[in-house]
């Protein structure tokens, strides 16, 4: 006859009191809520209904809870709850890195690595990174092949990004309103700097769909100040990009930046500290960049060569075809309302933290895109309702002063 039907509500009640209290393992959360009073009243059990096997958690979460993205709308439906608190005018935007459940050990060469396998005999995590390669935040990000791959979760990224020894690892990508601090979406990517770019895509994309929320002024790092970001928030999405340049232009050898170069829209035509145009012929160089060019006959008598182009029989200065999207940038990270949103970003890094240190998501305990996906929601759905409790027991300062 089988076992009995297990409500899918206790079972996410369950997963909720686990990652809220730091208790990721199935079975220690159904030792857990065995014996605790308190989870039991939360979860809606009494004191003598027993209490689910651990093994029905990966398999509602495995087929029910992935087929119809229920994790997913539970997240959401906490955001509606918390909505009163979000101000929707700023958001900020990073990733973190999680190390993967991969053993290095056991892992093998990225070219010895084939793509080209069959996903009907392929694991779980193995056919999930199979289903993920034409995905912005997973194999389309880059075509760089990996140093190292592990056979049981090919989809996590070989990294060195902590400057200590390298691992396996996830990125766990955050968009959070920063007026107090709630997270508004959240998305688990490649741990490289294309797909957290990516991921940053769908999920301001993702809010604004859900929910009806644009932000004026997007908060990041450098990370996200590369060209075709900034072009995107600039003439595709009307927001404000308050986050550095990503620009590698300045020169350490003493000769002119392209900083000292001013550019002309009018003409089209920078113009050299020494007074003459440099031009373009408007061919589009590897699909990004514009070359302007000096004449050789103003560079070979131009008391200034030996400072510009030593080297070179005249100067070029490549302008990248969204350049104006940088300027942009460049322009808002000259006012206070940058300085301001510097300081508010730290409001993700805060949540960062109490993920890895007061919830213990420093390495995930699941495999594969999906699998990652589930620990990184689940994290957030344990955060949010955190953090709402919190300023309940201690009102914003706005409110607070009110009442003053």
């Amino acid at each position: 006859m089988g076992r009995p039907s297990i409500d899918p509500e206790l079972m996410i009640r369950m997963l909720g009191v686990g990652y809220v209290f730091s208790i990721r393992a199935e079975r220690l959360i159904c030792r857990e809520v065995q014996v605790n009073l308190a989870y039991r009243w939360f979860c809606g059990l009494g004191i003598e209904d027993a209490i689910p096997d651990q093994s029905a958690f990966s398999r509602a979460r495995n087929e029910r809870f992935r087929d119809g993205d229920v994790l997913r709308r539970v997240f959401e439906r906490i955001v509606e709850t918390c909505m009163d608190l979000v101000g929707g005018e700023g958001f900020a935007v990073d990733a973190s890195l999680n190390a993967a459940d991969a053993n290095k050990q056991r892992s093998i060469a990225g070219p010895d690595w084939r793509r080209d396998r069959d996903p009907a005999k392929s694991r779980r995590a193995v056919k999930e990174y199979l289903a993920t390669l034409n995905d912005t935040a997973w194999g389309a990000a880059s075509d760089v092949i990996a140093k190292f791959i592990s056979p049981s979760g090919p989809a996590a990224q070989w990294t060195g990004a902590h400057k200590g020894a390298a691992f396996f690892a996830y990125s766990d990508n955050y968009l959070i309103d920063v007026k107090f601090g709630v997270i508004v979406d959240v998305e688990a990517s490649r741990a490289i700097r294309q797909a957290e770019v990516g991921a940053a895509k769908t999920m301001v994309e993702r809010t604004e769909e859900r929910f009806g929320l644009k932000p004026e002024r997007l908060i990041g790092d450098t990370a996200y100040g590369a060209a075709p970001m900034l072009n995107w928030l600039v003439e595709e999405k009307g927001i404000a990009p308050h986050i550095p340049v990503f620009d590698k232009s300045k020169r350490d050898d003493g000769t002119f930046s392209r900083s000292d170069f001013r550019y002309d829209p009018a003409g089209d035509v920078y113009h050299c500290p020494g007074g003459k145009q440099l031009g373009t012929s408007g061919t589009v160089h590897e699909g990004k960049t514009l070359l302007y060019r000096a004449s050789k006959l103003d560079c070979d008598v131009c008391p200034l060569k030996s400072q510009c182009c030593p080297k070179e029989p005249s100067r070029k200065i490549p302008r990248d075809i969204h350049e104006y999207a940088r300027d942009v940038a460049r322009s808002i990270a000259d006012t206070e309302d940058f300085e301001k949103s510097r300081r508010e970003r730290k409001t993700i890094e805060m949540r960062f933290a109490h993920l890895k240190r007061i919830l213990k998501l420093g390495r995930l305990r699941l495999r594969g895109p999906r699998g990652a996906q589930d620990e990184f929601v689940l994290a957030a759905i344990a955060q949010n309702p955190r953090r709402l409790a919190w300023l309940g027991a201690r009102p914003p300062p706005a409110r607070a002063l009110c009442i003053a």
